[in-house]
């Protein structure tokens, strides 16, 4: 018994489309059944595979945030480090640009203190050598004082007289 049912002429069954309502004829019912053996068979299969999925994605986004975890420590370590290796070298520099100055400082005192004595030093020659010259002329002004009274003195004393001079002239000379 074959029931068509048209509704409309556009369901018409003239040998072109038609709807059949029928369940039997249609083998809606068979369907249901394999699609629902199907669903009940591959839930288990499918479920698995899909679960072992959704593990699998899970245990790659913990591992991805325990580096991303470990990466940023890592970054926040070597930013640390590197303001501690910046502060370091100003330290360094500041150090240096100080010990520079104290360096130049020193030098110039030194400079300064050994020009003062090269200066005394100087000063102490020259006057220890004026007072050898002074001396010197001082003599040689004696000795010839005392050779010309020796020329002019013989025809002017007698031989006591020019004892005691020569005497007294020897005595002022090494006194002097």
């Amino acid at each position: 018994m074959s029931s068509t049912i048209t509704a409309h002429p556009l369901f018409a069954h003239h040998g072109g489309f038609g709807l059949n309502l029928n369940p039997l004829d249609t083998n809606l019912i068979n369907l249901v059944i394999v699609i629902g053996v199907l669903i009940w068979f591959l839930r288990g299969f499918l479920g698995g595979m899909l679960e072992r999925r959704r593990q699998a994605i899970l245990a790659d986004l913990k591992d991805a945030e325990e580096r991303l975890t470990a990466a940023t420590a890592a970054v926040a370590k070597a930013q640390q480090d590197l303001a501690a290796a910046q502060q370091k070298a100003q330290q360094i520099r500041a150090d240096g640009q100080s010990r520079a100055a104290m360096v130049r400082t020193e030098s110039e005192q030194r400079t300064i203190e050994e020009m003062a004595r090269l200066r005394e030093d100087a000063t102490a020659d020259l006057d220890a050598e004026a007072a050898r010259v002074t001396d010197l002329l001082r003599k040689e002004a004696a000795r010839q004082a005392i050779e010309k009274a020796l020329a002019t003195l013989p025809g002017k004393l007698d031989k006591g007289a020019q004892a005691r001079l020569i005497d007294q002239s020897i005595h002022t000379l090494g006194n002097g």
